[in-house]
């Protein structure tokens, strides 16, 4: 089998250069949809994971182990010695194939759903967007992941367009959205019309719903409540609700009415209930239930089964050790017949605030 490949941040990477937004319409396509790779970057920063670091980079091997048999994997490394850790580690873990290729790229965190571009097709072919990342405006080390965007752009060869509002960029998170490909985009009043980690000052719902229709070509914004508690994202919408069809979605509940999820999820609910698709119709609503309080140093930790990823062939799925696992993997199997559904233990990987869907980015075939 053929060596993994490597490509530094001075190999054929020149400054990223923004093309100018092109009339064509734009399409966000859903995540199920073919993927050419999977983006991700090798955890380095302990300090999202303090005290627990250990275990974090065998979570990566695991998942880099099942995505690289379907699909392959692009892989962010800081620097030639940490590539040469992860391409041991990976080894030992039988997640070392051709299918990896290796990026020299510093990041600050590895958190490349809400770093990394987001890929959309049109009539030419593929589009980076490139939003504008400030680190959920509320970290202050953040300045190597906003230029991640731009290298996948330019590794891909394809324009990167930066979203505008009022004459300054943009500021979105792909956690903070989820589309079912036909028109519609799931968000959180929460993450993008709270003046708490305000991303877009002044920046009102309408405007969200005009740039979501030109830039992702979902027109059709459901606009939920609160997200989950314990997310530092401040109302993430990938911890909360997801498609997994054109029109059916995978909603979290909590029956504890003492639970602090139990109200703002059942509101959630309430409102996918009677909301409808691009076309109209109302949606399929699966419920799924939470797991059981993840609790680690006294902090409530965001454990949530909805923070799943779709790519070839395979869901990989969050799971805590915990009896609800199994309903939600039942569950998800059942909506997803044609894939295999993994379980991927994330007791620990969790403790970042983050699992399966915040750690990786697709790229649409």
């Amino acid at each position: 089998m053929a060596a993994p490949s490597t490509r530094s941040s001075s190999d054929s990477i020149s400054k990223p250069k923004a093309a100018q937004r092109s009339a064509e319409p734009y399409r966000m396509p859903a995540e199920w949809e073919l993927h050419t790779a999977t983006w991700l970057a090798w955890p380095h920063y302990a300090g999202d994971w303090p005290g627990k670091f250990e275990p974090i980079p065998w979570v990566y091997a695991e998942v880099i182990r099942n995505l690289g048999r379907r699909e392959r994997v692009e892989l962010l490394v800081n620097d030639s010695a940490a590539e040469r850790k992860a391409r041991k580690l990976l080894q030992r873990a039988n997640g070392l194939s051709s299918n990896v290729r290796f990026h020299r790229w510093p990041t600050n965190r590895v958190w490349m759903r809400d770093s990394g571009c987001i890929f959309v097709k049109s009539s030419s072919g593929l589009v980076a967007i490139k939003w504008r990342f400030n680190a959920w405006a509320k970290y202050s080390n953040w300045k190597h992941d906003e230029k991640i965007g731009s290298l996948m752009a330019e590794a891909c060869g394809v324009d990167e367009v930066n979203p505008i509002f009022r004459g300054k960029r943009v500021v979105i998170e792909g956690g903070s959205i989820d589309v079912n490909g036909c028109g519609t985009l799931l968000t959180t009043e929460e993450c993008l019309l709270s003046t708490v980690q305000q991303r877009n000052p002044g920046m009102k719902r309408a405007s969200y719903e005009k740039v979501f229709a030109e830039y992702l070509g979902a027109p059709h914004v459901i606009w939920l409540g609160k997200g989950i508690f314990g997310d530092d994202t401040h109302g993430h919408v990938d911890d909360l609700c997801r498609f997994v069809s054109p029109d059916t979605v995978v909603t979290m509940v909590e029956s504890n009415a003492k639970d602090v999820n139990h109200k703002p999820l059942r509101d959630n609910l309430r409102r996918l209930n009677s909301a409808h698709d691009q076309s109209g119709k109302s949606l399929n609503v699966v419920e799924l239930p939470m797991p059981k309080a993840v609790v680690f140093e006294g902090r409530r930790l965001p454990a949530s089964y909805a923070n799943f990823y779709i790519a070839n062939g395979v869901v990989l799925v969050p799971v805590f050790n915990d009896a609800n696992d199994r309903i939600a993997l039942d569950t998800l199997s059942e909506l997803f017949p044609a894939r295999a559904t993994i379980p991927i233990y994330c007791g620990d990987l969790v403790w970042g605030l983050g699992t399966m869907h915040c750690m990786t980015q697709q790229q649409p075939r």
